[in-house]
């Protein structure tokens, strides 16, 4: 039966860009256009310069690896709650209707203050679980959260500028963000499961913009324009960004949000720290707020909360549950 297949990336396909200019302040208008050009193309882009320090990448690791390790029984103690916060097991996503569950497991937290406490103002936010059984991983998952919901902080800029709207356009209400992190295993896929099984089924993320610290594994493929697979690799020293269902509807599809899935046929277990961008709950993701107010968008305006709801209820089996 085989693995799908996806043919290996050209260098042209997703583009590789330095942000240091941006984040820095130094040169931030032609990052921006670079950013805009690709988020108008497939929408993945290879982030260099991002500023996350190696030690917080490899703490996080260390503890997401010590997690997943543990026995099903220990991780049980955290189950994904009402709010999306804790253990998701093997098969608790499907991606699609008709699709297999997905392989992976996951382990998902969201913002929380310097106390440890978050509005509980959402169905998409609640309190974070984390493991008595490992008791530093909530340093070291939030570590990773700050660092990398920073790095999406200064991407939105850009691709405000980007769009010749003032700076903080996509920031004006994100002080109370619905912003996810999740730590994210794909054990090795037989061969004989065949074409149809995936680690993550193809789908298209569901928020505003996605963050992703890929390990040396692989496995991620994009589907492009023609609609053949490529591969995205990890590229050593970036993060992998992708724009998310919202932005796109944000722009009024200018910016792509692309299918993607995860074949893992290495043969050795893959992890990935993700971080997934959302804004305040209240957020209004209306075009006419980017294109002005004679602009006649394809979609209605939504409010992102309302939005994340409706997908959340679509792709995750636990929050159907009676």
């Amino acid at each position: 039966m085989g693995y799908a297949q996806a043919r290996q990336m050209d260098a042209e396909s997703i583009p590789v860009i330095d942000i240091t200019p941006l984040r820095d302040g130094s040169d931030p208008v032609p990052v921006a256009h670079a950013l805009h050009a690709a988020s108008r193309g497939l929408g993945f882009i290879y982030v260099k310069g991002h500023g996350i320090p190696d030690q917080v990448i490899d703490a996080a690791r260390e503890a997401a690896r010590f997690f997943f390790q543990a026995p099903d029984d220990k991780k049980a103690e955290i189950s994904i709650s009402p709010n999306h916060r804790g253990w998701l097991s093997a098969g608790g996503a499907k991606m699609q209707d008709d699709a297999q569950a997905d392989l992976k497991e996951s382990f998902i937290w969201g913002y929380q203050d310097e106390t440890g406490l978050l509005p509980d103002n959402h169905a998409l936010r609640g309190a974070n679980k984390w493991p008595s059984f490992c008791p530093d991983l909530e340093a070291k998952a939030m570590a990773f959260f700050e660092q990398a919901h920073e790095v999406a902080y200064i991407l939105m800029r850009g691709f405000a500028l980007g769009l010749d709207l003032p700076e903080n356009f996509f920031l004006r209400t994100s002080q109370h963000p619905l912003s996810r992190a999740s730590f994210v295993f794909y054990p090795p896929q037989a061969e004989e499961s065949g074409p149809n099984q995936f680690g993550v089924g193809p789908h298209t993320d569901f928020g505003v913009l996605t963050v992703l610290c890929q390990d040396t594994v692989g496995g991620l493929q994009v589907q492009d324009v023609s609609g053949d697979w490529i591969q995205a690799p990890p590229i050593e020293g970036t993060l992998l960004v992708n724009v998310g269902d919202l932005l796109a509807r944000w722009t009024d599809g200018s910016y792509k949000s692309t299918p993607h899935r995860v074949v893992n046929s290495s043969g050795r277990q893959r992890l990935s720290l993700v971080l997934a961008y959302d804004p305040n709950p209240e957020t209004l993701i209306d075009a006419k707020e980017v294109f002005g107010p004679d602009y006649q968008p394809s979609e209605t305006a939504i409010t992102c909360g309302d939005y994340l709801v409706w997908r959340f209820a679509k792709a995750f089996a636990y929050r159907n549950k009676v």
